[in-house]
C-alpha cells in the first residue's frame, strides 16, 4: 500500500535537470493531491532516501546498488541507447595523457561510470589521480593534463559553447565497450513504497512530459541551451523507457563495478520482482575477502551477524590491509584548551555555558606548554588540541596559538574538530576554504576526527540540536583533504540511532574517502551516559566489537582501526586486535570529555606494548599518518 494510501504525503525527490524534467512533468504541472515534490541533487536525493527524508527518489543508479533494499519502478528511467551529450569527460589533451581527471561529487553514477572507462581505455598506463570537487569548479579547473566529468546541463552548455578541445560522450564509449546502452537513473524507493498505485502515478507523469517535449525544449533557455540542441537531446539522445535493453546495461555496468571494488554487487530489482534478502553468514564472507557491502547487508550484519563470524573475518581483512603483525600506537596528549561552550550537547558531562566563573576556563600558553613539554619529555610527537565552542576565542587567537607552539616545540598539531572550525567560520564570518588555509599557514598538521557522533541528521537534532549537519561535518573534511591535510574518521554510537543509521554513518564516511582518500583511521566507541542529560543504548563489549568488526568490513578503503580502550578497559581493547583494529590509540597522560562522564582508563607507553604483546602483536610507535617511527 503506497503512502498515500495510508494517510501520508509521498515525497518524490528529483533532480532540476533538463533531463529530469519529462518524468516530472506531470507532477510539477498538476500536482497530485497527497503528493509532495522535492527538487535537489542526485546526491540529496540519494541521501534523502537513505535516511527516509523522502519515499521515492529519481536515483542515480549506483545509489541504487549503495543501499541493496530498494525496488525500481518498472518501465521508467533515463538511459540513453548511444550518445547523450550530457555526461561528458571533457580535457585540453588526449584522455591518454591525462594525469588527474576532476570528477562531480554530485554524481556517484557518472563518476562511477568514468572510472571504470578510463580503467579499460587505460589498462597499460593505469589510471588517472581522481579529485572530487563540486559541480561550480569542475569547467574552471580543466588546465592542461586535468580534465574533468561534468553532467547534465553544465555538459550541454559546454558542447554548445566548444570550451574544450576533447570532449568523451560516455554514454557513446560504454556503447562502444560493451554493445550496450546506459542507465544513469531510475524511479526507486523501499519495497514498502513501490506499489502499484506510485508505478501508475509517475507513469502518468512521464506520459505526460513525453506528450509535450517540444514545450519543455522551447523552455531550454534556463538550463542555458537553444530549444532546438534541447529537442535533439529529448528526442534523439535520452531514451526514457526502462526496457529489457536498459535493464541489462545498468546489470553490466552495476557487474563491472563491483568487480572494480567500486560499488557493492546488485542487479536492477524492479517491482514484481524478487524481494531484496541478505544471507548474512555469506555477505560476511564476502566482506572476509574484500568486497564492498550495501547499506542493507552492513545493518544485517549489525542485526543478526554471528560474532564470531564477524571478528574471523574482520581479522581477515586487517591482515589483509596490515599483514606484518605489528600494532601502531602514538605518543601524543589531548589537551583540552576550553570547556566553554555553546552547543549544550545532551551526551556531553564535559562543557560549560559561557560565563560560568567558577568551573568554565580557558587554558593559557603557560599551561598548555607544561603538558606539551612533559609529553615531548616522553617521546610525543603530537597535540591534540580540540575544545568546546567559545565565542571569546576569535581565529586569531587561534593562528597566533599554533604559530607559538609550532616554533618553540617540536611537535605536530592534530588540532580543531570540523564542529570548531565551522564556528570560527560563522564566528567571523568567512569562508570555509579561507579559515582552513589561514589554520594550515599557521601550523594545523592535521584535522581530528571528532563531532562526527552518528552521520544522520534526525539523531543529531535530537543529541544536539546546535551542532552542525552530517553535511556540514564531512564538507570540512572533504575541504581540508583538498587542501592536503588528513584526518581521522569517528562514530559515537548507542546515542539513540537505528542499526540502518548506524550504517549510513559508516558509508558517509566510506564515500567521502572514496572522494578524497584522506582519512588515514577510524575509531568507534559506544556513548558513555554518565552526568549527561541523555540515556545511552547497549555500550556493552558485545555490541563494540559486534560494531568493530563490522565497520572494519564496511569501510574497504580505510586502512587503519582504533581499538577504543579509553572507553572499554584494555581488555576489550586487546580483544579489538582480533575484530578488526591495527591501532592501539594513544599513551593517554590525560582525558577531560569521556573522564567528565564517569569512564576512567588511563595507559603509559609501557602498559599500551605490554598489552600489545600479550595479545600477540608486535607494538610500533607511529605518527599521525601512521608512519612508523623509529623510537
Amino acid at each position: 500500500m503506497s503512502a498515500a494510501a495510508k494517510g501520508k504525503k509521498l515525497r518524490i525527490a528529483a533532480a532540476p535537470f533538463l533531463n529530469t524534467r519529462a518524468l516530472i512533468s506531470g507532477l510539477a504541472a498538476e500536482p497530485p493531491s497527497g503528493v509532495e515534490l522535492q527538487i535537489c541533487s542526485p546526491a540529496e536525493g540519494a541521501r534523502r532516501l537513505a535516511e527516509r527524508e523522502c519515499d521515492v527518489a529519481l536515483l542515480p543508479v549506483a545509489a541504487f546498488a549503495r543501499q541493496g533494499d530498494l525496488v525500481a519502478v518498472p518501465g521508467i528511467c533515463i538511459g540513453a541507447k548511444q550518445r547523450v551529450g550530457s555526461v561528458l569527460l571533457v580535457s585540453e589533451v588526449p584522455a591518454h595523457e591525462l594525469t588527474t581527471v576532476a570528477l562531480d561529487q554530485s554524481s556517484r553514477t557518472s563518476v562511477v561510470l568514468a572510472r571504470v572507462l578510463l580503467r579499460e581505455r587505460r589498462a597499460t598506463r593505469g589510471e588517472p589521480k581522481y579529485e572530487a570537487r563540486p559541480p561550480e569548479e569542475l569547467t574552471p579547473c580543466v588546465d592542461g593534463a586535468r580534465g574533468a566529468v561534468i553532467i547534465g546541463d553544465q555538459a550541454l552548455r559546454a558542447v554548445a559553447e566548444r570550451r574544450f578541445p576533447y570532449v568523451y560522450d560516455l554514454a557513446e564509449l560504454w556503447r562502444q565497450l560493451t554493445g550496450k546502452p546506459f542507465t544513469f537513473a531510475v524511479w526507486a524507493g523501499r519495497a514498502d513504497v513501490i506499489d502499484g498505485d506510485v508505478a501508475g502515478l509517475l507513469h502518468g507523469s512521464l506520459q505526460h512530459g513525453l506528450a509535450r517535449l517540444d514545450e519543455i525544449a522551447a523552455d531550454a533557455g534556463r538550463h542555458g541551451v537553444t530549444p532546438e540542441r534541447a529537442r535533439s537531446y529529448l528526442r534523439e539522445e535520452l531514451h526514457f523507457i526502462l526496457d529489457e535493453e536498459q535493464v541489462a546495461g545498468a546489470d553490466e555496468y552495476l557487474e563491472r563495478a563491483a568487480g572494480a571494488g567500486l560499488l557493492p554487487r546488485a542487479t536492477l530489482r524492479r517491482l514484481g520482482d524478487a524481494p531484496p534478502t541478505v544471507d548474512v553468514s555469506r555477505a560476511i564472507e564476502r566482506a572476509g575477502q574484500g568486497e564492498r557491502l550495501s547499506a542493507f547487508e552492513i545493518t544485517a550484519m549489525l542485526e543478526r551477524g554471528d560474532l564470531i563470524e564477524l571478528g574471523a573475518a574482520a581479522n581477515r581483512r586487517r591482515e589483509a590491509l596490515n599483514p606484518d603483525g605489528v600494532v601502531s600506537y602514538i605518543v601524543e596528549r589531548n589537551i583540552n584548551y576550553t570547556n566553554i561552550c555553546v552547543t549544550a550537547c545532551r551526551f556531553c558531562a564535559f562543557f560549560r555555558n559561557p560565563g560560568d566563573k567558577d568551573e568554565g576556563y580557558v587554558l593559557s600558553r603557560e599551561e598548555m606548554g607544561e603538558k606539551i613539554k612533559e609529553t615531548v619529555a616522553a617521546g610525543g610527537v603530537q597535540i591534540l588540541l580540540q575544545g568546546g565552542l567559545n565565542p571569546e576565542l576569535p581565529l586569531t587567537w587561534y593562528e597566533e596559538l599554533f604559530r607559538h607552539l609550532k616554533s618553540t616545540y617540536p611537535i605536530k598539531l592534530h588540532a580543531l574538530s570540523p564542529e570548531e572550525i565551522l564556528y570560527l567560520c560563522r564566528l567571523e564570518s568567512l569562508p570555509l576554504e579561507t579559515v582552513l588555509e589561514r589554520l594550515v599557514a599557521a601550523g594545523l598538521d592535521s584535522l581530528p576526527g571528532g563531532g562526527a557522533e552518528i552521520l544522520v541528521d534526525r539523531v543529531r537534532q535530537r543529541i544536539a540540536k546546535l551542532k552542525c549537519t552530517s553535511s556540514e561535518w564531512l564538507e570540512v573534511m572533504r575541504v581540508g583533504h583538498r587542501l592536503g591535510l588528513r584526518s581521522s574518521s569517528t562514530m559515537m554510537f548507542a546515542c539513540g540511532e537505528t542499526l540502518p543509521e548506524r550504517a549510513e554513518h559508516l558509508l558517509k564516511i566510506r564515500d567521502l574517502q572514496d572522494e578524497t582518500g584522506g582519512f588515514t583511521a577510524f575509531i568507534c566507541w559506544p556513548f558513555q551516559p554518565g552526568n549527561t542529560r541523555l540515556p545511552g543504548g547497549d555500550g556493552s563489549a558485545h555490541a563494540y566489537l559486534r560494531t568493530l568488526a563490522t565497520a572494519r568490513l564496511a569501510l574497504d578503503n580505510v586502512a587503519h582501526l582504533q581499538a577504543s580502550w579509553p572507553t572499554m578497559g584494555a581488555a576489550v581493547g586487546q580483544a579489538a586486535l582480533h575484530f578488526g583494529a591495527d591501532d592501539f590509540g594513544q599513551v593517554m597522560f590525560e582525558e577531560n570529555v569521556v573522564s567528565a562522564a564517569g569512564t576512567i582508563y588511563t595507559m603509559d607507553i609501557a602498559n599500551i606494548e605490554r598489552h600489545v604483546r600479550a595479545a600477540g602483536f608486535a607494538p610500533v610507535r607511529r605518527d599521525m599518518r601512521y608512519g612508523r617511527l623509529t623510537s
